[in-house]
């Protein structure tokens, strides 16, 4: 059977701003059609650098890095980002900014109206469509930033603690609901969280990373199966992974001065 060509490849990768230190080291990685993988370590190990160069937001300095088997400013197209802050302009409707990337890209009114009603429904908002950021709660806010970035069909999903300001309640209710969506509409996803427990319950791999510079400490590979439903935060199996990149985590903690 012939392999399938992975849609971001990253090869002896390294970066650095300016004269500075290394940020990253020795980054080599193949992120497959369907993986969902997420980056967790200790804070400045680089997890969402990592997400800017493969959305060709900063540049790295040695080694090779392609999405979709292109340079990642030509494969933008490709890619949505999803921040820790929903970025909705305040201005503007729930309806108006999932519009938004459509209405730049030239979409005509009816065929962008069209769309994002129907994105705004698969995240729940259809009743909320005329609502501005003000009046939405910060789950909310974020269903809508989720439904903007599926406008646009994304291979790749790349998300930097997108859920990382809720409350825990929220943020695994709307842990189930993005791995219902990408049921519905697919997507590869690289995602960045310092929740462990997130990790594990929504992705097949999970890269650890170490940092000064940032490294790929350990790779985990999470062997349950999709759909997830929220009964398998209980079971031991879950836990037992929880566990074991708790303790890789702890490897890579930071020695205090």
């Amino acid at each position: 059977m012939e392999a399938v060509a992975p849609i971001v490849k990253f090869t002896s990768l390294q970066k650095r701003y300016g004269d500075g230190p290394l940020v990253l080291d020795d980054i080599s990685l193949q992120v497959r059609p369907g993986d969902f993988i997420t980056f967790i370590g200790p804070s400045g190990c680089g997890k969402s650098t990592v997400l800017k160069l493969v959305s060709g937001l900063s540049p790295w300095t040695v080694g090779e890095l392609s999405v979709a088997g292109m340079k990642p400013r030509q494969a933008r197209d490709r890619q949505a980002f999803i921040f820790q802050d929903a970025t909705l302009l305040p201005w503007l409707t729930a309806q108006h900014n999932v519009e938004l990337p459509l209405r730049l890209r030239g979409v005509p009114a009816g065929d962008r109206i069209a769309k994002a009603r129907q994105m705004l429904e698969l995240v729940g908002l259809g009743a909320v469509r005329r609502y501005y950021p003000r009046q939405l709660s910060g789950g909310m806010k974020m269903r809508v930033s989720i439904a903007r970035a599926l406008t646009l069909a994304p291979q790749l999903l790349l998300l930097d603690e997108p859920f990382g300001a809720l409350d825990e309640m929220t943020r695994n209710r709307l842990n189930e609901e993005l791995l219902a969506l990408r049921t519905q509409a697919p997507f590869t996803a690289m995602f960045v969280t310092h929740s462990v427990a997130e990790a594990v319950f929504l992705s097949n791999r999970i890269v650890v990373m170490s940092a000064n510079p940032g490294r790929f400490h350990a790779e985990v590979a999470v062997g349950f199966a999709y759909p997830r439903d929220p009964e398998l935060r209980a079971r031991a199996e879950f836990q037992a992974k929880v566990n074991e990149v708790s303790q890789l985590l702890h490897q890579v903690e930071p020695v205090p001065a």
